[in-house]
C-alpha cells in the first residue's frame, strides 16, 4: 500500500527517520562518504520538512518512502527514496517512483544521487532517467543528476 504520509505525526516521523537513516547508510557504505544530510538528520528537522511524501507499507510497517518537491509548475524534484535496506530489492522504491509519476505527473522529473550508488543510478536508467551532470561534493565524491522529460 502506498500513500502520502504526515511527517508532522511524530511516531510515523520516528520511523521514517529509522528507515531513512539505515538507507542511507547503505549509500554511505556504497559511495564511501557518510556527510549526506539525511544521514544526519534529527526528527525535529525530518518533521520540520516541507517537502511532499509517500511512503509504502508492507501491512503495517512503513518500508519506504519518496520525498518530491515542486521548484516549478512543471518540474517534479525527487529529494529522498528510501527503503528500509531488510526491504530491499523487493520493488517497493520502483512501485513509489511508479506511484509519484501517477499521483503528480509533471513533463519533467529530475533527481541526483550518488554516482556510485549503482542500485539507485541503474533504477534511475531503467525509468528512462539521462544524466545531466555530475558535482563534486566532497574529495572524490561525486553525484550524478539526472532528468527525464523536457
Amino acid at each position: 500500500m502506498i500513500t502520502r504520509l504526515d511527517v508532522t505525526d511524530r511516531s510515523l516521523a520516528e520511523r521514517l527517520l529509522e528507515v531513512q537513516h539505515a538507507a542511507y547508510a547503505v549509500e554511505a557504505e556504497l559511495i564511501g562518504f557518510d556527510g549526506i544530510p539525511p544521514l544526519q538528520e534529527d526528527l525535529h528537522e525530518l518533521m520540520a520538512s516541507a517537502e511532499h511524501w509517500l511512503g509504502v507499507y508492507d501491512g503495517t510497517v512503513l518500508v519506504g518512502a519518496v520525498a518530491y518537491e515542486f521548484p516549478d509548475e512543471r518540474t517534479v524534484e525527487i529529494s529522498r527514496l528510501v527503503v528500509d535496506p531488510a526491504y530491499a530489492r523487493r520493488g517497493y522504491g520502483r512501485a513509489l517512483l511508479d506511484h509519484l509519476d501517477e499521483a503528480e505527473p509533471r513533463p519533467v522529473s529530475v533527481v541526483s544521487t550518488g554516482s556510485a550508488n549503482l542500485p539507485a543510478v541503474n533504477l534511475y536508467k531503467s525509468r528512462g532517467y539521462a544524466e545531466t551532470g555530475r558535482l563534486e561534493v566532497a574529495p572524490g565524491i561525486y553525484i550524478t543528476r539526472f532528468r527525464r522529460g523536457s
